[in-house]
C-alpha cells in the first residue's frame, strides 16, 4: 500500500489541496481533523473541561469512531451516529484544538490513523503525519501559507486593514494561533518530515 502524508499548519490549505489529490488518484482521503473533531464534540456533550486532560481522557473508552465513505465522502460516526454536519461549527473546532494536544487523545487515534493506511492507498492530512502517524510514508508534503493567507482561510481575514491578529475578537485569537500552539508541541511538532529512502519508480 502507498500512503501519502501532508503536513502543515492550521489553514494552510491541507484539507483542499488532500481532498483533489485523493479524488485524482483514487486514493481514500482521511481527514485527521475531523477526528479530532469528532472527539471534542463528545467532550462538549459531556460537559467536561476540554482543556483538562485528565477529563477528557476518562472519556475516551466510552468513544467509538467510525469514518465510512458515502459516494466518496468522508463521514464521521459518533458511537453509531453520524455526526458530520455537527463537528465544523466554531465551537467544535475550538474543542478540537483544545483535545489535540493532550498526548491521550493522540495516542487513542494513532493506532485508527495506521489501520487505515495499513489496509488502503490512503492520503492522510492534518499536523505529525509524516512525523508520528506515518514515518515510513513513501510521499511527505509540508504545506505552508503566509500569515494573510492562513487567516483568510479560517474566516479570520475579513476585517479592516491594518487590523493584526491582536484587534480579532478574543475568541477568534486561539483557533488562529493553535497552529503555532501545535509547533511548539514536544512531541509532534508541525514540522517537516524527513523522506524515507528513494524506491525504484513504480510500473
Amino acid at each position: 500500500m502507498i500512503s501519502i502524508a501532508i503536513d502543515g499548519p492550521s489553514g494552510a490549505g491541507k484539507s483542499s489541496l488532500s481532498r483533489r489529490l485523493a479524488a485524482e488518484l483514487g486514493y481514500i482521503y482521511v481527514d485527521t481533523g475531523a477526528m479530532y473533531r469528532t472527539i471534542g464534540l463528545h467532550v462538549l456533550r459531556s460537559g467536561a473541561d476540554t482543556e483538562d486532560e485528565d477529563a477528557v481522557a476518562a472519556l475516551l473508552p466510552g468513544i467509538r469512531l467510525e469514518m465510512r465513505y458515502v459516494d466518496g465522502v468522508q463521514h464521521m460516526f459518533l458511537n453509531g451516529e453520524d455526526v458530520s454536519g455537527l463537528i465544523r461549527t466554531e465551537e467544535v473546532s475550538m474543542a478540537a484544538s483544545h483535545v489535540s494536544a493532550h498526548p491521550s487523545v493522540r495516542a487513542f487515534l494513532l493506532d485508527a490513523q495506521r489501520a487505515l493506511a495499513k489496509d488502503n492507498y490512503v492520503l492522510m492530512d492534518g499536523r505529525d503525519i509524516g512525523t508520528v502517524v506515518l514515518p515510513g510514508a513513501q510521499v511527505k508534503i509540508f504545506l505552508t501559507a503566509s500569515a494573510g493567507d492562513r487567516a483568510r482561510r479560517m474566516g479570520v481575514g475579513a476585517r479592516p486593514a491594518g487590523m493584526g491578529l491582536h484587534h480579532l475578537p478574543e475568541q477568534d485569537q486561539p483557533v488562529f494561533q493553535g497552529g503555532h500552539r501545535g509547533q511548539g508541541r514536544r512531541r509532534g511538532r508541525a514540522a517537516a518530515a524527513p523522506h524515507p529512502p528513494p524506491r525504484p519508480p513504480l510500473g
